[in-house]
């Protein structure tokens, strides 16, 4: 199967199965899912949902983050992973946010990498996800997904090598679905360790399970 093919029938499932994708962080407004996505590195979403209530409760805007300090705001985040470098990313977010941006969240990736504790993946996250724009943000999820499934070739060895990859051949008002259905793919079926590629509705179409079946048939 031509890799133009695999896309085809891949996003004609996905369309089919999942057709609401979205983010499982909870949120309100853009930056309470900036401050989410930046706790949520290396970090389950499950573990950020509990986090965050409490933290919006008592900073809910980015002057009332921005004017606190790491005393008030660590004991909020201790039970995250990192929460000494994501304490200080918060509190030098929000402090950017007000000096730079007027207290609104920026809506290109080039402004939001700017902020403290935002990479090129968290920026993609935020533009996707409030403003569909047609960027992929690469996880472990979608990195791992993408690349057993066919989607990109085994050489693609680096999230910017699978993001390029991926948007070059998912139509644009598709990205920010296609983001979310490869997460949530590698999150509950495509599993790291142990794939369930026989309760996976693509396997017909997936290379690692090609691969597999016929190392277990020899």
């Amino acid at each position: 199967m031509k890799r133009k093919e695999r896309y085809e029938v891949i996003i004609d499932y996905f369309q089919k199965n999942i057709p609401e994708a979205e983010t499982e962080l909870l949120y309100d407004n853009p930056f309470q899912l900036l401050v989410a996505v930046i706790l949520s590195a290396q970090c389950t979403d499950k573990r950020v949902n509990l986090t965050t209530p409490a933290i919006f409760q008592r900073f809910p805007d980015p002057a009332s983050l921005s004017s606190t300090d790491f005393d008030t705001l660590f004991p909020l985040i201790r039970s995250i992973s990192y929460p000494n470098n994501k304490t200080k990313h918060l509190i030098g977010m929000a402090k950017m946010l007000m000096n730079d941006f007027g207290g609104e969240v920026p809506m290109t990736v080039e402004e939001l990498v700017k902020l403290p504790g935002v990479g090129r993946k968290t920026a993609n996250v935020i533009t996707s996800v409030i403003d569909q724009q047609p960027n992929m943000a690469v996880d472990t999820h979608v990195f791992r997904v993408s690349r057993r499934i066919g989607l990109v070739p085994m050489t693609a060895t680096t999230p910017l090598a699978v993001e390029k990859g991926l948007i070059k051949n998912i139509p644009s008002e598709l990205v920010h679905k296609a983001h979310h259905w490869l997460i949530l793919h590698g999150r509950y079926t495509c599993l790291a360790r142990s794939p369930k590629c026989n309760t996976c509705g693509i396997t017909e179409f997936c290379k690692f399970y090609a691969a597999t079946n016929k190392i277990q048939s020899l």
